[in-house]
Parts: structure tokens; sequence; C-alpha cells
């Protein structure tokens, strides 16, 4: 059977589907406006879009003065869902809404020790479906982000040491075997970058370093994720950190930090005890002169590769970035000709990085959604099914 290809009709209607999708609730002047299709062409979308279950009446805009008031339209929840996760070593946030980005459900919990993949997966999709109980649509798209390098969005690579059995892409297959929907790994970096470009429209290109339980690095180019052809693309932990033979990971994680605060005699049984508790000052000065330099060379290597306007780093060790910031600017005003602006981004745990892969949900599905719709005129005669209709 020969296929049918998309009409300009189809296509309409899938440009009306991404801006009702990515600015509802919104007048049918705004959406007019947003598509530049005819008022004609726009009504006629949305009707087969109602029909498809996509799209809803969602209030009134009342105006001032003489004129009919305007009906918002809106995304029902009987659309879909995405979920978000941020699994972390110590801390696991699941996030979930609906495909306008409306919460249905968050949870934060501490992440459980497995010692094989399937019975870590099983308890995700447990912690995945109870936080969407309430959802009423069908799930499109899971984000998992986990401290770790990721290639093709399901195989990961050297993970945090406690989740080292992680590597491969059994997780991956795992939770798309229980979950019957699409599920996507990216790392913890990426996820924690769109959550800041969410918040900061106005950053076109910035970089990232996520400083927990290992250093994980993101960048954006015009908004967009970098994203290399192998796993080694990102890897700024393996580089030298101008302190002896050690390198950055092994002084901006957890782990590498709590080693050298042991070899300056600080008693550190969690790393937060460095800035929280008492510490001997002199020793801890010492152990911060490292610490300062590996910040300062971090920063200086995608200054000088990348050329970003804003530098973040988010993760446990934030505070300590905070405390040895003056000092990092301070140096490299004498070494860059320019320096980009370095801030901390504080975090809820588990969940801010969520949000993130939310946000990369989204995307993913709102795109999916659109194929979906240009595709069904090549797959015949809609059957008889329950909204929506693809």
């Amino acid at each position: 059977m020969s296929s049918i290809n998309p009409t300009p009709r189809d296509y309409n209607k899938a440009s009306v589907l991404d801006v009702v999708l990515s600015h509802a609730p919104l007048t049918r002047n705004r959406l007019m406006e947003l598509t530049g299709l005819s008022k004609a062409t726009v009504s006629r979308a949305v009707e087969e879009l109602r029909s498809d279950g996509f799209v809803v009446d969602g209030g009134v805009d009342a105006v001032a003065g003489r004129g009919r008031p305007s009906t918002y339209l809106d995304v029902p929840e009987t659309a879909g869902h995405v979920v978000g996760v941020g699994f972390g070593a110590l801390t696991t946030g699941v996030l979930v809404t609906d495909l306008r980005g409306r919460e249905i459900g968050q949870v934060i919990v501490p992440t459980v020790e497995h010692h094989d993949v399937p019975a870590a997966g099983r308890w995700l999709v447990d912690l995945i479906t109870r936080t969407s109980a309430s959802a009423r649509g069908p799930l499109r798209q899971v984000v998992v982000a986990l401290p770790a390098h990721v290639r093709d969005g399901a195989e990961v690579f050297r993970p945090a040491d406690p989740m080292r059995i992680f590597s491969g892409r059994d997780l991956h297959r795992t939770l798309e075997t229980l979950l019957g929907a699409p599920v996507t790994f990216d790392s913890d970096a990426n996820a924690s970058l769109l959550q800041v470009l969410g918040d900061e429209p106005g950053i076109r290109n910035a970089a990232l370093f996520s400083v927990s339980s290992t250093l994980s690095f993101a960048s954006c180019s015009d908004r967009e994720l970098a994203r290399g052809r192998t796993p080694a693309f990102g890897d700024i932990g393996s580089l030298p950190a101008n302190v002896g033979d050690r390198t950055l990971d092994g002084l901006l994680s957890t782990a590498g930090l709590a080693r050298l605060a042991r070899e300056h005699g600080l008693d550190a049984e969690r790393v937060e005890d460095l800035w929280l508790t008492s510490q001997d000052p002199r020793a801890r000065a010492e152990m911060l002169k490292p610490f300062t330099t590996a910040v300062a060379t971090a920063v200086s290597i995608v200054a000088v590769t990348l050329d970003p306007e804003s530098v973040y780093f988010v993760g446990r060790l934030r505070p300590l970035v905070d405390e040895v910031l003056p000092d990092v600017r301070e140096r490299l005003d004498r070494s860059l000709p320019a320096v980009p602006r370095i801030t901390t981004v504080s975090q809820v745990l588990g969940l801010s990085v969520a949000r993130g892969a939310v946000r990369a949900c989204l995307a993913m599905s709102h795109n999916r959604l659109q194929d979906a719709l240009l595709k069904a005129r090549a797959q015949g005669p809609k059957k008889e099914q329950a909204a929506p209709a693809f």
C-alpha cells in the first residue's frame, strides 16, 4: 500500500499543536500571532485538535470596554503526562507533570542501595508509578538524570562510585520494559543546566559544573545543549587540576574532597562537615588552596574553549565553591583577558534535577506528538479509540 504524504493542512495543524502545547493557556488571537496562520486555518486546526483530545476551552479572557471576551485554549490533563527523575547517589526525586508542565505529583526519597539492576529498576518504576497515581492521560516520556556520562540516551558510562552497577544499558532496558513508555537517560549536569536556562531566559551560552558525588559538566550554545559523539565529551573531571597529579574530579567531587580533608587531618564524616561544623582553621585553609586552584582551573578551561557568558556551579559542594569564588575571580582576572560571570545555584536536592529532566521530557514529547500527527495520514483511517487520538 502506498503511503500518503502530509498535506499543508497537516503541517498547519502540527504548527498549531506545537504552539498550544508550548504556550497554553492562550487565546485564538495569540495563537494566530504565534503561528502566522489565518483565523480560518487556526479555527479549523483547533477544532480538529479538540476532536483529537489535545485542546479544550480553558476559561474566558474578560476584556474591558466593548468587544466579545476571548476564550482561552488549554491542554487537557487527559492528553498525557511526563516524568522527570533525578536519580542521585544519595537522593532520588520524581516529578510528574501534564503536557503543559502543570505538576501532578512529586516525591523526594533517599536512594536505596541496590546490588542488581533488575531490583533497582523495579524500585524506580514503583516510585514513578506511585507518584503518577493521579495522572489522567497516557505516559508520554520519562527522562532519568543521573551522575554519569550517557550515550544515545541509554548507555551509562563512568557513573558515580556508589552507582557503578548501572554502567551499560541494562537499567534503561529494564525501565522501558516495565513502564511500556519511552525512557531517555541523561546526565544530572544536563538536567541542571536545563533548569537554569528555564529560570534565566536571557542566557544563550553557558557552562555548568555539578560538584557532587562525581564532577559532571554541561554546556549550551544558543540555548541548545552540547552533546558529543562519544562519552569522552564533557569528561572534564579527568583533566589535570594543576595540583600535583590530581584530576579535577579528584578535588571537585565529594569523595575526592573527603580524601583531601583527611590528608589535612580534618574530621569530615560528611563533606558538609567542612562548612557546617568547627574545623581546625589552619588545616582547613590549607585544604582550600588546592580546591580553589581546581575551581579556577575548571573555569579557565571552559572560558578559553567555549567562551560562555556564564559559568554555574551546582551540587553538594556549592557552599564551598561560594566561599572560594572571590579568590577564584581574582586569579582569573590576572590570567584571562575576559572572565565570564561565575555563580553558584542553590538546588532542592533531588527535585531540581528532576525539574530539569521534566523540561527535557516536555520538549521530547511535544516533538514526538507533532511527528505522530504528520505520520497519521500514512497510517490510513483512524481506528476507534479513546482520546487523545495519537
